[in-house]
């Protein structure tokens, strides 16, 4: 039985989650953009998307890989996220970040995030391609908008080779061949349905 403090914690972690809306994603410093849509919250959303339908394609649980998604990126409400240049000097300490967020909040979760930091299941590593894929979509799209430094990345030598399964490397390979709006393509009209 959930008892108040469960609750008191369960409301402290739920706002501590909501400051992720808040987090920009520190790339824009060497992407050289200022896209403020741009925060850990929508990145978590659109990389629990993706991990969902990956693992549906490589036969893996979407479920707990949509949860491994959306844990995967918590602890940066406490740590902030570090782009490549900040991993190089920063020290984060994600272990005792994810254990302090979510030991008296919810042992599912901290064992989702922690099987997602060891990526020894397939699941662990669905979520890591879509980590991945979530950020060559945002390239693509930053380079539809003539962002030279999105082109370099994107055009970079590792962008496919740090991807686990077959369905990602597919997927990415699909993505770099398509224009960011061409989803809608086929559905614009000048004509309204009647």
């Amino acid at each position: 039985m959930a008892t108040k403090k469960d609750f008191t914690e369960l409301a402290h972690f739920l706002y501590e989650t909501g400051t992720l809306r808040k987090t920009a994603r520190s790339h824009r410093q060497t992407l050289l953009t200022d896209d403020l849509s741009d925060n850990i919250a929508s990145h978590s959303f659109r990389v629990a998307v993706i991990g969902f339908l990956l693992a549906e394609k490589e036969n893996a649980d979407p479920n707990k890989t949509a949860a491994m998604c959306l844990f995967h990126d918590i602890g940066e409400a406490r740590s902030g996220d570090q782009n490549w240049i900040h991993k190089k000097y920063v020290k984060t300490f994600d272990d005792e970040i994810l254990n302090d967020q979510l030991s008296n909040v919810s042992q599912k979760a901290l064992n989702i995030a922690n099987e997602y930091e060891q990526r020894d299941s397939i699941e662990a590593k669905i979520a890591k391609d879509a980590d991945l894929i979530d950020q060559i979509l945002l390239l693509k799209e930053y380079e539809w908008t003539g962002n030279k430094e999105a082109t370099r990345w994107l055009r970079g030598k590792e962008q496919g080779k740090r991807l686990f399964t077959n369905s990602a490397k597919k997927l990415v390979k699909e993505i770099c061949s398509q224009e960011p709006s061409s989803w809608w393509n086929n559905l614009w009209t000048a004509e309204r349905r009647k």
